[in-house]
């Protein structure tokens, strides 16, 4: 049965760096104890952007590849009175993309707000002495490419077209600060070169959609996001003021949901005051 609420979906839900994510367990050795740390941090970006939009009174679907990763989230979404379920979609499926989209208009109904906030942990674990392009695997290229370009492109093809049709919707796209220009990856980072072709979709879809009544943004979130798995780092450790909070960041993409269209940024770019912007 489809819901009366607005329907809000944001696509990777769940963060690397929660309490039992990939990122935790590369740079931790394993899990660690969040039982202590605020509901609005333990699930990182994803889920402060799901406890927000909920809060605000929508339907939320919480997309994972596997539904247990956002079980907790689930959970604590209800337990405010909060509406929400979660759908498994892998990105680097075509066809698992078409059915999670499929059972969302089917069980809750179009989506009025899609944020894309997938991430990846490839090229972490290369060492040292494959810091250059030439040592990554193709198999890790791929892979960053299916998350960073063409899982928003699919994305987009499942809710542009009802947005359109109904002349409203937002499409807000989850970025870093690798996507203004291509830089040298260094060891520990990500493979993050093609987080510039995903800022260049969202600047495409801006153009043409916007005139449509959708609005598209790509938001670069340029800086350490508080979460369990980033607190004890050294760098957050040395400049807590450069943690970046997870709820102010839910707060700047429900900003841009609700502008009016006479005034839609399409891109934002959100720094902590005592770092320089990246360019």
């Amino acid at each position: 049965m489809n819901s009366t609420n607005p329907v809000a979906v944001v696509v990777g839900a769940t963060s690397k760096w929660q309490a039992d994510g990939r990122n935790t367990h590369l740079v931790h050795g394993g899990p660690v104890d969040d039982r202590d740390l605020p509901l609005g941090i333990r699930w990182g970006v994803g889920g402060a952007l799901a406890q927000r939009f909920a809060a605000e009174g929508c339907s939320v679907v919480l997309t994972t590849r596997n539904a247990a990763n956002a079980a907790g989230l689930e959970a604590a979404i209800a337990a405010s009175g909060g509406e929400c379920r979660t759908v498994e979609l892998d990105l680097v499926s075509e066809a698992s993309v078409h059915a999670a989209f499929e059972r969302v208009r089917t069980e809750v109904g179009d989506p009025q707000l899609v944020v894309y906030n997938a991430g990846y942990l490839e090229g972490r674990d290369l060492p040292p002495d494959q810091e250059l392009m030439e040592h990554i695997p193709v198999e890790l290229f791929d892979t960053a490419l299916h998350i960073a370009c063409r899982g928003p492109f699919l994305v987009a093809r499942e809710v542009l077209p009802a947005m359109r049709r109904a002349g409203r919707g937002s499409l807000l796209i989850s970025n870093n600060a690798a996507s203004l220009r291509g830089r040298k990856r260094y060891t520990g980072q990500s493979l993050y070169y093609p987080r510039t072709m995903m800022r260049a979709l969202a600047q495409a879809l801006t153009e043409e959609y916007s005139e449509h009544g959708v609005h598209v943004a790509n938001v670069v979130i340029d800086g350490l996001i508080d979460s369990p798995g980033t607190r004890g780092l050294p760098a957050a450790q040395r400049n807590p003021d450069a943690v970046m909070d997870p709820e102010q960041i839910a707060d700047a993409f429900w900003y841009l949901h609700t502008q009016h269209r006479s005034v839609w940024t399409h891109e934002l770019q959100l720094t902590p005051h005592v770092t320089k912007p990246s360019v």
